[in-house]
């Protein structure tokens, strides 16, 4: 094989190399923020085929998908001063593929760093019973404020969730007793009210008996057939003068 072969083979091999380095595939879920001699380009490639530049491009891959962010447990004090451990969850994407390379060094760990200080400071400014009634709220909060601090950055947090709130023992055992004194507050306010409206009932159904002496007298010969009818054994039962005047008339 002559030097000239041997010439062309090594151009044809350079040529699909250079080839293979510059043709780019991106999915639909990713964008390429393209830098050609540390410049910047105006909008970012993708998605599909295109062609960099070997040597003089080179491009950053961003993916435009939702990231589910586990915020770890955080040792917080609440307002009225318990110390408990709380983590959360935090949705967020993308919008700008941009502004995440050009205005922060690492948009997925200045988002986490974000987070964590976020959440200790809202959950440090409420109160225990709060946080475990009105968890709606907070985390509306939380993302509100994620949201508007991560804008320049071309982030969207989209949700935050509270996941655990994890309370110490002796704190689990006096919630424990609080919502059993509830408990039984409600339940006696049930009874005394019970009791009231019977004793109410009963008020009137004496003054009707009291209108007619006879439906006196015929209850009380009611209530005597249900003794009699239910015991065996023979019963000394006082009977009322009044109930014996009607027959003495």
């Amino acid at each position: 094989m002559n030097p000239f072969t041997l010439g062309l083979i090594g151009v044809g091999v350079f040529v699909v190399v250079i080839l293979i380095n510059a043709i780019r595939i991106l999915p639909e879920y990713e964008r390429g923020v393209v830098f050609r001699l540390g410049r910047l380009q105006d909008e970012p490639y993708g998605p599909g085929l295109f062609l960099l530049i070997p040597i003089v491009d080179r491009m950053v891959r961003i993916s435009m998908r939702t990231v589910v962010h586990d915020v770890p447990p955080q040792d917080i004090i609440t307002r009225d001063n318990v110390s408990i451990k709380v983590n959360a969850v935090v949705y967020f994407r993308v919008m700008s593929a941009t502004k995440a390379v050009v205005e922060v060094e690492n948009y997925h760990y200045a988002t986490s760093q974000l987070s964590q200080t976020t959440l200790r400071s809202v959950l440090g400014q409420v109160e225990l019973d709060e946080l475990l009634s009105e968890r709606d709220k907070i985390n509306h909060e939380l993302q509100t404020i994620l949201d508007k601090q991560t804008d320049p950055w071309g982030i969207k947090v989209s949700s935050v969730e509270v996941k655990h709130v994890d309370l110490p023992a002796e704190m689990q055992r006096a919630m424990a007793k609080q919502a059993e004194a509830e408990r039984e507050k409600r339940a006696k306010i049930i009874h005394a009210g019970g009791e009231a409206q019977a004793a109410t009932t009963l008020a009137q159904a004496a003054e009707e008996l009291a209108k007619n002496p006879s439906s006196m007298q015929l209850r009380y010969l009611q209530t005597l057939t249900e003794i009699a009818s239910e015991r065996n054994s023979t019963l000394i039962f006082p009977l009322p003068v009044e109930l014996l005047r009607s027959f003495m008339k």
